[in-house]
């Protein structure tokens, strides 16, 4: 489907305030999917309106610093990502992104015209609300989040599928969020090796002071793993 040109003129202030250096328009073409002589064409007609873009064809062009994109404009298949993405963190068990979506939607709603903000919140699009159970403690996986952030050990209580209990200290570095389940990735120091725990089976948590630094070898397997599946 062809792109509208208000969408690529909006994709050519992205790319250019992005960039670190000049962009040639063969560059902008080959991403935007259309010839240079095109943007060449763009260029002067983002130029006409005032927009500060400098340089020339052949060498590049440069967005002056400082200069704020317009109203954020999104196509009707974007609109729709954003809608199915904001219904699906319905389904993580995280209470607080679950929030966080919500607030999210409302903003995007406020600064795009009124017809895309129409579809965003009738959007044609279903997302079933079953999904990884909430655990008992509603704030934790908001807590397990701040503590990857920031880097710091967390003290926990799991219970396992058979219900036995540890206790255990561990480094947390990601969250995995399935339909099934959400899972905190950490290095565990009572196993001395990397473990998934599920959210939803650790009966108690606290954050602790001490820092750790998980080592890039290990991330560096941990990542290769996902990878593989």
């Amino acid at each position: 489907m062809p792109v509208r040109r208000a969408d690529r003129l909006f994709d050519i202030l992205r790319l250019l305030r992005a960039a670190s250096k000049p962009v040639t328009a063969a560059s902008l073409a080959e991403v935007l999917e259309v010839t240079p002589r095109t943007i060449y064409r763009d260029i002067v007609t983002l130029q006409a309106r005032r927009i500060p873009i400098e340089g020339a064809a052949g060498i590049g062009y440069v967005l002056r610093r400082g200069f704020d994109l317009p109203p954020l404009m999104f196509t009707e298949d974007e609109a729709e990502a954003i809608a199915v993405g904001v219904r699906l963190l319905a389904r993580t068990g995280d209470p607080g992104l679950q929030k966080a979506a919500v607030s999210v939607l409302s903003k995007v709603t406020l600064v795009v015209p009124d017809p895309l903000r129409d579809y965003l919140n009738t959007a044609p699009v279903y997302v079933s609300k079953s999904g990884a159970p909430v655990p008992e403690r509603r704030d934790l996986p908001t807590t397990i989040r701040h503590a990857i952030r920031d880097g710091r050990k967390m003290r926990i209580d799991y219970e396992d599928g058979d219900g036995r209990r540890t206790a255990r200290v561990i480094q947390p570095f990601a969250v995995a969020y399935y339909v099934e389940a959400t899972l905190v990735c950490a290095w565990c120091e009572l196993r001395n090796d990397i473990r998934h725990f599920r959210t939803d089976r650790i009966v108690a948590a606290d954050v602790l002071a001490a820092s750790f630094t998980i080592p890039a070898d290990v991330m560096a397997g941990w990542v290769a793993e996902r990878e593989d599946q």
